[in-house]
């Protein structure tokens, strides 16, 4: 698969938004706001989008560790 810019990512976000399930052509008309990716590029992304977030939900993979990763005592929220 090839990889995806932060821009990319970011259209891509913004036209799940705009074209729901219901749109015909739905994954085309994404392709199309995106960019650079074919309609079954696109779909392929949001499949692996909805198993990650599955997977996240189900405590399936663990959530990082900021605080140990680079403890700074004045950076208290």
């Amino acid at each position: 698969m090839a990889n995806w810019t932060a821009k990319q990512n970011k259209k891509f976000e913004e036209a799940l938004a705009l074209f729901d399930k219901e749109t015909p052509d739905r994954w085309h008309n994404i392709a199309r706001c995106v960019g650079g990716k074919s309609a079954d590029e696109v779909k392929r992304h949001y499949e692996l989008l909805v198993k990650d977030v599955m997977q996240i939900e189900n405590d399936q993979i663990p959530l990082p560790n900021y605080r140990a990763a680079g403890s700074n005592d004045s950076c208290r929220i």
